[in-house]
């Protein structure tokens, strides 16, 4: 059967057409053509763009833990923890704009792409600027807070207040990188973390290797590539403005109040789950690092793998979700249920075969973070828990894309509640200190509560509430 256009929405698109409405130079709609082809088109990019993200963040550690060893390991380790939780409301809100903005212009809302862009600008970089000065004020009460290893201590306060300091760059780039991505454009983003992770790269070895900076020029390296991506994302946007009607004039960065509410009722649940669940993996770093530097280090390997397996998870949640929210807008619930249903084979056949090489060969896989014949001893106990983990990204990015593409608040907060702080300190603390399974606990019950997100976005979805239409 045909699918449908909603009444209005050509209706729309005409009132849209003054010289400063969005152009399809810049704006891609993925409400007509082939669901399967669209996805991966816009997926493709994500994915390199996240690996080439998730690379970025691996050379740290792994030319941190070859040439310093596992006190360096696990200074990376729990900056590296400490700096994902503070860009929680950058992941949040600049999620939340990109479904906004997706969702404007499935409706033909130009003028709302407008008001959003300037409103996350000023909005965004605001917050990323009072975190940065707090946190610095506070970093030595964070790391004790983290019961950091005194072995690893100078080289984590190096590395993190370092971070703090670029702090700005990563929400920068968020924002920039969701404003394309809620347009349809997942290829220029690729193109900037592409230049970054090159950059980060070279710098890591230069600094670290050959100046001898220790963690300090790895970290220094890391702020240097999101500095250069941001400023070059922000260029490509500001010399393309006449295509999408935002011309980066002082007044266009007003915070408009209707927009900002709608950018906090989305965006405080999906923060709020961003820093659940970055928060309660600090809580696992500092029950781990209880033990010893080694099982630090091993922490930094299990977050590291997990964060490559979620490359995929994050590529189709994003895709996703800018694909549910243009089509739902459009009133087009055949094409969403197409675009679940294959984020989920796609995420599982990745899943499958990803777990295969962990059993087959862990070996390989461990060594090539570092040479420790301490930590390669132990890295055994991480394999089932990086298995679950494989699985649990897989079942959630086709859960999230829902979720977030259907604009609804309250089910982000669920998530962020269940899974972010009942489910994963939970399960850690049930496995790790009742069952006295130690760290391998505490791994697993990270690893299984990955789930929840799974099994409250089939409540959604079995419920049929995500048709109606939310604002």
């Amino acid at each position: 059967m045909p699918e449908t256009q909603s009444p209005n929405r050509k209706v729309n698109k005409q009132a849209a057409t003054s010289p400063r409405s969005a152009s399809p130079s810049m704006i891609r709609d993925m409400t007509e053509g082939p669901v399967a082809s669209q996805l991966l088109r816009f997926a493709l990019p994500l994915f390199v763009s996240n690996a080439l993200q998730a690379v970025y963040n691996l050379v740290d550690m792994i030319i941190v833990g070859n040439f310093i060893g596992k006190t360096g390991l696990s200074a990376v380790s729990i900056g590296g923890d400490i700096l994902h939780l503070l860009t929680f409301v950058a992941m949040g809100f600049s999620s939340a704009g990109q479904v906004i903005i997706a969702r404007a212009v499935g409706a033909g809302r130009y003028d709302d792409v407008k008001k959003t862009i300037g409103t996350m600008f000023s909005f965004l970089l605001s917050i990323a600027a009072v975190i940065a000065v707090t946190c610095y004020f506070l970093r030595f009460s964070i790391l004790r807070w983290l019961h950091t290893p005194s072995a690893s201590a100078a080289y984590t306060m190096d590395y993190t207040v370092t971070c703090i300091f670029g702090l700005v760059f990563i929400y920068g780039y968020n924002i920039v990188s969701a404003i394309l991505r809620g347009m349809g454009d997942s290829k220029r983003p690729f193109l900037f973390i592409a230049i970054a992770a090159v950059l980060n790269t070279v710098l890591d070895l230069l600094f670290v290797r050959y100046l001898g900076l220790a963690v300090f020029g790895a970290a220094l390296a890391t702020v240097i590539g999101q500095g250069t991506s941001f400023v070059l994302a922000l260029i490509y946007l500001y010399r393309r403005r006449d295509s999408f009607g935002f011309d980066f004039r002082p007044e266009s960065f007003r915070i408009e109040k209707n927009t900002l509410k709608r950018l906090l009722a989305l965006g405080i649940p999906m923060a709020i789950q961003s820093a659940a669940i970055n928060f309660s993996k600090i809580i696992l770093t500092s029950w781990i690092n209880l033990f010893d530097v080694t099982y630090s280090a091993l922490a930094g390997i299990f977050n590291k793998i997990n964060m490559m397996s979620g490359v995929i998870s994050a590529s189709f949640t994003t895709a996703g979700s800018t694909m549910t929210g243009q089509n739902l807008a459009a009133g087009k619930t055949d094409r969403v249920n197409r675009i679940l249903l294959l984020i989920l084979a796609i995420g599982c056949s990745f899943a499958a075969a990803a777990s295969l090489v962990m059993k087959l060969w862990p070996d390989a896989v461990f060594s090539v973070f570092t040479t420790d014949e301490e930590v390669l001893s132990l890295a055994g106990v991480l394999i089932v828990p990086i298995i679950f983990n494989f699985f649990g990204a897989a079942t959630r990015s086709a859960s999230f894309a829902l979720i977030n593409g259907s604009g609804r608040p309250k089910l982000n907060l669920a998530v962020a509640i269940i899974d972010g702080v009942i489910a994963r300190i939970g399960l850690a603390a049930l496995l790790g200190f009742a069952l006295k399974l130690d760290c391998f606990g505490f791994w697993m019950g990270d690893s299984l509560a990955g789930f929840m997100p799974f099994l409250i976005g089939s409540t959604f979805y079995l419920s049929g509430r995500w048709k109606e239409r939310a604002e």
